[in-house]
């Protein structure tokens, strides 16, 4: 089993968070089959403020390569991400395009 955290921004307006969180209250299924289907088992999204953080764990197959070409060829997820483009904004150090950042481990307690 493999464990990402990423972070992302949505736009400082509480209007358009809430209704980016009302839009995860009921994902299109077509996402979430889209999602299962990459072998990602568990995804999570915490939000404070305006910054959020998804914790995804995958089976070992999983790769963001594959999810990303998957993700490419479905015009319904295509849909949802440009949808969902309207509330978000990309985090300051964020290349051209690039939404959901992977976040460093810098800690584990054993």
């Amino acid at each position: 089993m493999k464990r990402f955290c990423l972070a992302l921004d949505l736009k400082d307006d509480p209007a358009l968070i809430a209704e980016y969180e009302q839009y995860h209250v009921s994902v299109w299924p077509e996402i979430a089959e889209s999602i299962k289907s990459s072998g990602i088992q568990v995804l999570d999204i915490y939000r404070t403020g305006n910054r959020m953080f998804m914790i995804i764990e995958a089976d070992d197959q999983f790769s963001f390569e594959k999810k990303g070409a998957m993700d490419a060829a479905n015009p319904k997820v295509q849909e949802w991400e440009t949808l969902m483009w309207k509330f978000q904004q990309a985090l300051p150090w964020a290349k051209p395009g690039e939404k959901w950042i992977l976040m460093k481990k810098i800690f584990e307690l054993k």
